[in-house]
This record gives C-alpha cells, structure tokens and sequence, in this order.
C-alpha cells in the first residue's frame, strides 16, 4: 500500500518534505512506487521537474492547506480540499495505507478520527511518540489525542503501544508503566488507580507506576498517560532537550575541540526528535504519521521509513486481535460504549 505525504504541512513545506521524500526512496527505505504527493501542484510540481528519483512520483493537487492557527474542527468544514483531507481521503478510499504529515496536529487527529474511524474494539485513538531513553527506545501514550480519560482508554493505549513496540521497534516484551505521582501501588487519582488495577488483571507485561524523572531511564519501554499530561511531559522533555543542546553547543564553541566535538554529535543525534520521524495515531482504521512541525528531510525520510514497517508489520491487524482478546468481558473495563 502507499504512502500518502501531505507536502503542504509544516514549516518546511513544501520543499523539505519532497526532499524526505527523495531521502527516503534513496535510502531504499521506499520505492518511487510507494509514495503519492498531495498538496498544491503550482508549488510542488516545480519541485519534482528534473530530479529522477521524483519525477514519476504521481501528484494529488490540493487547493487548501490548514494552517496551524486553523481550528482543527472548524477546518474539516471550511477546507474540504486541504492537503491533509485529500490525503486522509485516499487512505479512507483505500488508494494508500498510510498518510504522514507535519501539519496542523489537532486537523490531522480530527480528519483521521471522523474520516477513518476506529479499528474494531478501539474506544479512543491516542498519539504515541517514541523518545530514546538509557536502555533504548521508550513509546509514551497518549500525549494529546484524548484528554478525557476512562480507565479502558488508557488500557486499551497499553495494549496498542504493547504492540507497536513490538512490531515496529523490535522489543520483545516490553516493559509496561503506568505514569503516575509515586510507584506505590496505592498512589494516584482514582483513573490512575482503576486504570492499575486492569493492567494488573492483563497478561501484558506490567511493571507497575513509575516516576516522570524515570521516564528516560529506560526501567520500561511502554508508559501509559491521559492526553493531557502527555502532552505536558511531551513539551517538557523537548524544551529540556533544546536546554541542554543549547547548552553543550555554547561549550563546543567556547572550546574548540575535536573530540568534544564528536561526542556532541552523538549525544545531540539520541536527543533529535528527527530520529523517530514522527507519532503513529493508534487506533484509527489506517496508518496515520504525525510528524513535527519543524519536520527537515531528514525527519521525513525516517517518518516515511517508520510508517513502511508500521504497514508491512501489519500493526492495526494485531492491535485489532489484541483488543478482542484482552476484552473478552466489556463489564470488566467499565462503560462498553467508551
């Protein structure tokens, strides 16, 4: 199945997303085959004109792109051809399996939750982002698809990001974590205490709360949140990263040194949101990437990369056995109707 790219979305756009694009068919990450184009043909068809690795690339125009200070509900009514509905709309016709962009996130969520729907079983999509951690990669879900929470949802994101750790990352048996104010058994809010008491009746593989300042230590690979603090942690972690970027940048330059230097990259390479390219929404019936909105080529290109293997893993297929075989009893995880 193909990918369908929204070109229009991000700061970048159009030019660095077609050049992810291209790093990504170059990187044999996709085939020329693989990809479809969608945004305003006056502005991306230049683009293409002259570069063989694109130019048979097939192009779907688009009229319309959502800003990012669009309202993301407001603009399914008023932007019909946006770059992301046509997009969504050839995943909804089943002419691509996937759809990437690093547009407005809240028109993507809302394009993809109403056009595609929910994967059987699914009570509420959520947003997985993917950091690196001291032991390897650890997925955090949601961090802002759904802000109201009922304890299913957030066993249900369990066993979602249970199953893209595994297909997509390559982890065994990840190591599930509920995040929570403290590790003791009794902590937290009543969703966080009823949601516990589910994973603990579950045959994933559950560690129990765990700490925001050991959330990159790598104690698991899976940690479960509501949307709303997610999204929270999700602009922390990324406003401590650029801190210390900035930071070991300042030192570099004040003193010149190779070794240092090299070593720089290296850890300024593990702390680029780039690396994982971007944040499945799992959940809904299709592949949907969402991608920063600072987005380079090369985020694309590892974006585009990460929703081939999503695709080839057949992750929706498994969450869909998943959810029907870890809810056998609706009653068990509280109101059947979500």
């Amino acid at each position: 199945m193909r990918i369908a790219v929204d070109a229009m979305g991000g700061d970048q756009a159009p030019t660095e997303i077609v050049l992810g694009v291209a790093s990504a068919i170059e990187a044999g990450y996709v085939r020329p085959d693989d990809v479809i184009l969608v945004g305003a043909k006056d502005k991306v068809a230049p683009l293409l004109e002259g570069n063989p690795v694109l130019r048979d690339i097939p192009l779907e125009h688009a009229s319309q792109v959502v800003e990012m200070c669009d309202s993301p509900t407001g603009s399914l009514r008023t932007k019909p051809d946006s770059s992301i509905q046509v997009a969504v709309r050839l995943v909804q016709k089943e002419q691509a399996g996937a759809f990437v962009s690093a547009g407005n996130t809240g028109a993507v969520v809302a394009c993809a939750a109403s056009m595609l729907g929910r994967l059987p079983g699914v009570r509420r999509p959520g947003i997985a982002v993917t950091f690196p951690s001291l032991k390897g990669p650890v997925t955090i879900l949601d961090v802002g698809a759904n802000v109201h929470c009922k304890p299913h949802h957030l066993y249900q994101y369990g066993v979602m990001a249970d199953i893209f750790s595994r297909d997509v990352l390559g982890i065994e048996s990840p190591r599930v974590a509920l995040l929570n104010i403290g590790a003791e058994e009794g902590k937290g809010n009543p969703l966080v205490r009823e949601t516990r008491e589910l994973f603990e009746q579950s045959d994933l593989n559950f560690v129990g709360n765990i700490e925001g300042n050991h959330l990159l230590s790598g104690e698991c690979q899976v940690v479960v949140c509501e949307g709303f603090v997610g999204n929270v942690v999700l602009k922390v972690v990324e406003g401590v990263g650029a801190f210390v970027q900035q930071t070991l940048t300042n030192q570099v330059l004040s003193q010149p040194n190779p070794e240092l230097a090299q070593s720089f990259r290296k850890i300024t390479s593990k702390m680029d949101y780039a690396e994982y390219g971007g944040a499945p929404l799992l959940g809904v019936n299709g592949m949907v990437m969402i991608m920063h909105g600072r987005s380079d080529r090369r985020a694309t290109a590892n974006a585009m990369r990460a929703s081939k293997q999503f695709l080839d893993a057949q992750v929706n297929q498994h969450i869909q056995r998943a959810i029907h075989a870890n809810e056998t009893d609706a009653a068990q995880l509280g109101d059947p109707h979500g």
